[in-house]
């Protein structure tokens, strides 16, 4: 399946894509939320379309698309895991998976507007593979990993490089500001991608590419860092892993470059469609 969430922010209703269209499915009961996905509400809701699909209305393709899941518990991210990436920003490729947080209030829809931060001159771009959790995960073994995983999304780790890297503690800060997790436009549940492991992946900055990449050059695959994260916290159904971003930001260049007001970024990764996010000036 293919979910999706619609409408005007913070008043979405979750539907899905069937055979291209977009399908509003509310009559079942649920948002996609933690408790749609622990209560095995993936096999629920196929089994409710079985029976309704027909009867469900249909959903405008000029309507707004927002994030596939309602507010997941967090964001986990993982940095530097292609290994052009780690040698582009040069840094070593790690040993262990590099985990960091990103703020869920920075979560909106595919193509939402970015609003680059008060004051920022250095807010970058990094297509990234997101992989949804399915059920409560806490000290999996790497054999069972891939039974914790729902499903897969396009997600854009905004980062604003001088508070990541310039200012004092820990990369959240400059990960974290609102409009910097754009996911979607649909989550695509696991027996949709046939290897997570090979996926072209891809980001054009008004119009020229900048990121293309396949997720073969995962320094850690998606088995690994389900299980390296369980170790450290419980992974709650409706989670979000970020599994990095390939070469080709803003801070790899040189000379480096950085969004500003009016520019373009497009981003999609294959199977999973393609997301547009315009650039605008923080206004208070």
């Amino acid at each position: 399946m293919k979910l999706i969430r619609f409408g005007e922010p913070g008043n979405e209703k979750p539907g899905v894509i069937v055979e291209g269209k977009r399908l509003d499915v509310s009559g079942f009961g649920s948002d996609y939320t933690e408790q749609f996905f622990e209560t095995d509400g993936l096999n629920r809701l196929s089994k409710w379309l079985e029976a309704n699909q027909g009867d469900c209305p249909h959903v405008d393709e000029d309507v707004r698309l927002g994030p596939p899941i309602c507010r997941p518990s967090k964001i986990v991210c993982v940095g530097l895991n292609y290994a052009k990436h780690a040698e582009e920003s040069g840094m070593a490729i790690p040993k262990e998976p590099v985990l960091f947080f990103k703020s869920t209030s920075a979560i909106v829809g595919p193509n939402d507007d970015l609003v680059i931060p008060r004051g920022s001159e250095k807010t970058d771009w990094e297509v990234e593979l997101a992989v949804i959790v399915g059920k409560k995960a806490s000290y999996v073994t790497e054999e069972d990993a891939m039974d914790y995983v729902a499903g897969y999304a396009v997600h854009n780790d905004y980062s604003e490089r001088a508070y990541q890297l310039e200012r004092e503690g820990q990369w959240v800060k400059g990960k974290s500001n609102d409009t910097f997790a754009p996911i979607g436009p649909f989550l695509a549940t696991k027996e949709e991608i046939q290897d997570p492991h090979n996926l072209n992946l891809w980001l054009k900055l008004n119009g020229e590419e900048m990121q293309n990449s396949n997720t073969s050059d995962f320094v850690f695959d998606i088995p690994k860092l389900v299980s390296y994260i369980s170790e450290f916290m419980t992974l709650l159904p409706g989670d979000v892993i970020s599994t990095g971003t390939p070469f080709g930001v803003g801070l790899g260049l040189d000379p480096q470059r950085y969004l500003k007001p009016g520019d373009v970024v497009e981003l999609g990764i294959e199977g999973l469609g393609s997301a547009k996010q315009v650039a605008k000036a923080y206004k208070q």
